[in-house]
């Protein structure tokens, strides 16, 4: 299925030689504030007219840009998303896959208090650029 590691669990297996990609599953617009760098963003789901729906074409996105064995680390704002995103992959057939526990932004409990710091929080690089191969208007939103 898939495993779930920290922000600096994940940060080490970016850092390290496997080939580590970081998949943004944020929207579009979460994902123009901030990210990290080298990211690709695949949103996994999309606002319409009723709120947030899952994107119909994440997965054959992702199958169009990455090996069904490629190591992916997927990660969201909180943890939640990228968890979805993960069970969606690994039924697509995805085998090496980890889920960001903690997010770009921090995970909250039921109280509001800080369960797992996020990328930012860390002191993790963040950016604001991205090169159009790993965009979503070039992955997969025409």
């Amino acid at each position: 299925m898939y495993r779930t590691l920290n922000p600096a669990g994940a940060k080490a297996l970016l850092d390290g030689q496997e080939g580590w990609s970081y998949i943004d599953v944020r929207t579009e617009e979460e994902f123009a504030l901030g990210h990290a760098p080298g990211a690709y963003n695949v949103p996994v789901a999309l606002r319409g007219p009723g709120g947030m729906q899952q994107n119909p074409r994440f997965v054959e996105a992702m199958a169009k840009a990455f090996e069904r064995d490629a190591p992916l680390v997927v990660a969201c704002a909180m943890g939640g998303r990228s968890a979805r995103a993960c069970e969606l992959l690994a039924l697509a057939g995805f085998t090496r896959l980890v889920n960001m526990d903690g997010g770009f932004s921090g995970a909250r409990d039921a109280s509001g208090a800080v369960r797992e710091p996020g990328w930012q929080a860390c002191g993790y690089a963040v950016s604001t650029e991205c090169p159009p191969a790993r965009a979503w208007s070039t992955l997969g939103a025409k």
